[in-house]
């Protein structure tokens, strides 16, 4: 269903009311009726919990990284370079398992297009890790402390001639290209276009011409996979794209941590210039998404923020600004930011119950907060769920996984406005822990 014409005349929350109603009504040739129904009332429980009342019972989402893969006998290399191997594993254990939403493949990732490209950002299983172990990133200082200036003046420019020559092997002439904006005046064309002509910079755009055609082969496959799910389980996706603060923008893959953390007392000028710099592609990034997906949820991971790495006035100086900023972006475009809340949050609670935020348009999802502390800073005001321990998912038992469900849900999911999900992706499971996590949530999580 169509976003409508007259969206930039819209409120914030008509254009959330309308992208939660393209949601609900996607335009699939469902396989009957009731799984129709199915699809919608998963989609309005969502909805429900994003608007802090409380649903039928709480919703049980998944959060689920390389174990279907594990599932279904196949290995992470396999699930990265065998397309249908993927497609089947992730279809069985969508089938068999009785979540409300579906676990996507999308973060797996297709290994043959980063061989293509040669992507030294990460190791993979095949390239760089073992077999049934998921890909790893490689930290390093991908920017240097004297780029902040190119960053900042030109990003996209900086990106193309310094940052993507250094993470892909395929793209190192790169650094030869002239920039586009020269492009102003007849004279500057030939100057301009010659650095095209130059012979390694040939090679490179075949690479990528091929990286590109697997890249289509792969998300076709991926995208045909998600609708069938949807279609014939009547289990709607949980994201709908993907953003990343600021702050986290400079520190994962550009500065790297030591550097970024380095930055803060060296130059904290230009991280918070930067960052300003970065918000609207941010902002961008997950507002685009959204409209492609026709789905409003974006899933920003927090990283750098968490209560281990940088003091609470750091994250009041540092952090917080542009974040609440990219809230406002998301959510004035009718977007739902859902945060992944990576490590504890204790010492960060009241910035997240900031009153100046809108009230029942986000969602925290927490790895390791305290969520009796959670749900009295954010009842009424947020979303929130998680917290269910991967490791207890691994290591424990059915009896652990639903005595822990049972007194969470008593806990904090009493008032609504709740989703019962691990606090970190899952890659490893054992298959009767995971069932009893889903047991334990319709067994405890029904409203009156």
């Amino acid at each position: 269903m169509p976003l409508p014409d007259n969206w930039d005349k819209l409120t914030p929350n008509q254009r959330y009311e309308a992208r939660f109603n393209s949601f609900k009504n996607p335009g699939l040739d469902f396989k009957n009726e009731a799984i129709k129904n199915k699809y919608q009332d998963s989609v309005q429980r969502l909805k429900d919990v994003v608007d802090l009342k409380k649903p039928d019972r709480v919703p049980i989402v998944p959060n689920i990284g390389f174990y279907p893969a594990r599932y279904a006998n196949i290995s992470a290399e396999e699930a990265m370079y065998d397309y249908e191997k993927m497609t089947k594993a992730w279809r069985k254990f969508n089938k068999d398992f009785d979540f409300d939403y579906q676990t996507s493949c999308t973060t797996v990732g297709s290994a043959p297009v980063f061989d293509k490209l040669q992507f030294n950002l990460y190791r993979w299983p095949g390239n760089g890790t073992k077999p049934h172990t998921p890909y790893q990133c490689v930290e390093k200082e991908y920017m240097k402390a004297d780029e902040y200036d190119d960053l900042i003046n030109d990003p996209t420019g900086f990106f193309i001639r310094s940052y993507l020559p250094r993470i892909f092997g395929s793209m190192k002439s790169w650094s030869k290209l002239a920039p586009f904006t020269n492009l102003i005046e007849l004279p500057f064309v030939v100057p301009t276009m010659m650095t095209f002509g130059f012979d390694d910079v040939q090679q490179s755009f075949e690479q990528i011409l091929q990286a590109g055609k697997e890249a289509l082969k792969w998300m076709q496959t991926v995208g045909t996979l998600h609708q069938e799910v949807a279609a014939n389980y009547g289990l709607p996706a949980t994201t709908g794209g993907f953003t990343k603060a600021p702050f986290d923008i400079l520190g994962d893959t550009l500065r790297g941590t030591k550097d970024i953390m380095l930055d803060i007392y060296r130059r904290p000028e230009k991280i918070k210039e930067a960052m300003e710099r970065l918000l609207p592609i941010a902002i961008e990034m997950g507002v685009s998404a959204s409209s492609n997906s026709n789905n409003p949820f974006i899933l920003i991971p927090l990283h750098k923020g968490a209560d281990i790495f940088m003091t609470r006035d750091q994250f009041a100086e540092f952090y917080w600004p542009t974040l609440k900023k990219l809230i406002k972006g998301l959510t004035d475009q009718g977007c739902i930011p859902a945060f992944f809340v990576e490590g504890a949050y204790n010492q960060r609670l009241d910035f997240l119950a900031d009153p100046d935020l809108p009230e029942g348009k986000i969602y925290w999802y927490f790895d390791k907060t305290d969520m009796v502390e959670v749900k009295k800073h954010l009842s009424g005001k947020a979303a929130f769920g998680g917290n269910v321990s991967a490791s207890l998912i691994k290591a424990g038992t059915p009896e652990k996984v639903d005595n822990y469900v049972k007194e969470l849900i008593e806990n904090v999911a009493s008032d609504g406005g709740y989703m019962l999900t691990t606090g970190a992706v899952i890659d490893d499971a054992e298959e009767e822990n995971l069932r009893a996590l889903i047991s334990a949530g319709k067994k405890y999580g029904e409203y009156n």
